[in-house]
């Protein structure tokens, strides 16, 4: 009972918060440290068996039981949330049209200043410029107003998104580092963003062929989602009296610095919107038995991502599962895997918005190459993928030297394809 009551205080008064950085690898016991908490009123209780062997509440009658859901689904919706979301949507509407404005003017610099004049030079460009600006979402955005805009090709505007995506796994593994020269555990800081960086770029470079064919093909052209007329009045109304504005006061070409800092602050803001999520004490058992499977991590990285779009925040969905120990590392690679199909939805909404077809096939083709090279895998040889990308991680780990020489290459790696 003295346990419980420790155990009880400890818990309560917390906030359900959850940081990217919480997630930790525990080297001696080959565990990644996440577990399971319950959100419950304003506290949070933990998920363990002591609380499980409480004596269950009474069962409540029906029409009781159905107030509480309510109250739960109107717990959730926040109208400050929901004026943050409209203001979110906006910023983001309005940064491609501006990218879309002043991606034209650009056209010489990408060509002539940067070099930017086959597929392999763009994919070089899209992971520099990833690291730059420490996001890969606005520059697969600015990979499709620089399609719109001819500064780029169909098969180079693909590989700029796919390297956009590259650059942006690079920067949790980044982050990482930086905590490493600051005197942090090497193993807590560094492991999950060698993990997802080894899992990405492995499977990309297999995604690039695979995207490749099918762009060249063009057995996906026919797909379109594009918006409705109602859709591109209103927005045009809307927007288009903002934008002459803004070239009023700026010239064409800043207009799409503008919408590159306004498209980063409106996925800032999206970060926001998103609700907090927990599991009950009843999922415990389930989760414990399904998390070995690679399908259904893979599913859940897919679901998790598709409402977070950003690999990194989905990630970070783990660590309210901290301190239990359930999931192992290898179970986090199709997880991983998952949420890298997924990561794109914001890009496809970009691609809409520009109403080009072409933009929209290269995004779901994008999208189609990750789902069908990870299907692939997770069928075929999962076992001996998972076992190459630990040990390539636990060698990079096993020496300060490994490590150094694996941030040199790829720091240079995305310079040199570029200069191809």
């Amino acid at each position: 009972m003295n346990n419980l009551s420790s155990l009880w205080s400890d818990v309560c008064g917390l906030k359900s918060v959850v940081y990217l950085s919480l997630v930790t690898f525990d080297t001696a016991t080959g565990m990644i440290s996440l577990g399971i908490l319950h959100l419950m009123d304003d506290h949070i209780y933990s998920g363990s068996s002591t609380l499980a062997a409480l004596e269950p509440p009474e069962t409540p009658h029906p029409v009781e039981r159905n107030h509480k859901r309510t109250y739960k689904v109107w717990r959730w919706f926040s109208w400050r949330k929901a004026v943050l979301f409209a203001l979110t949507l906006f910023l983001f509407i309005l940064a491609i049209i501006l990218m879309k404005e002043g991606a034209e003017t650009l056209t010489p610099l990408i060509r002539n200043y940067f070099d930017v004049n086959n597929p392999v030079n763009s994919l070089g460009f899209g992971w520099l410029f990833a690291y730059v600006i420490m996001s890969g979402s606005p520059v697969a955005a600015a990979a499709l107003t620089f399609l719109e805009a001819g500064a780029l090709g169909r098969l180079s505007a693909f590989t700029m998104v796919i390297g956009s995506r590259l650059g942006a796994s690079f920067i949790v593994l980044f982050i990482g580092f930086i905590y490493v020269l600051r005197g942090r555990n090497k193993a807590t800081s560094l492991h999950m963003g060698l993990l997802s960086l080894t899992v990405t770029g492995s499977s990309f470079f297999m995604v690039l062929l695979v995207g490749l064919a099918l762009l060249r093909s063009g057995s996906f052209d026919q797909i379109q989602l594009q918006p409705g007329q109602v859709f591109i009045s209103l927005t045009d109304h809307i927007f288009d009296p903002l934008v002459a504005l803004f070239l009023a006061v700026l010239p064409r070409w800043s207009l799409f610095a503008v919408g590159m800092v306004m498209i980063i602050i409106s996925f800032n803001l999206f970060d926001r919107c998103l609700p907090q999520m927990a599991l009950k004490e009843s999922q415990v058992g389930q989760i414990s038995r399904l998390i070995y499977q690679p399908w259904v991590m893979f599913l859940l990285g897919a679901a998790v991502t598709l409402i977070s779009m950003s690999v990194s925040v989905s990630l970070s969905v783990l660590v309210p599962l901290s301190h239990r120990g359930f999931v192992r590392r290898e179970n986090v690679i199709p997880y991983i895997m998952g949420a890298n199909v997924t990561t794109f939805i914001d890009t496809l909404f970009a691609a809409v918005l520009i109403n080009n077809p072409a933009a929209f096939t290269i995004v779901f083709v994008s999208m189609v190459s990750i789902a069908l090279v990870s299907a692939i895998v997770l069928l075929l040889f999962y076992r001996h993928f998972q076992n190459g990308i630990l040990q390539f991680v636990d060698w990079i780990m096993i020496d300060d030297r490994h490590l150094a020489f694996f941030m040199i290459i790829i720091l240079i790696l995305p310079l040199l394809l570029l200069l191809i």
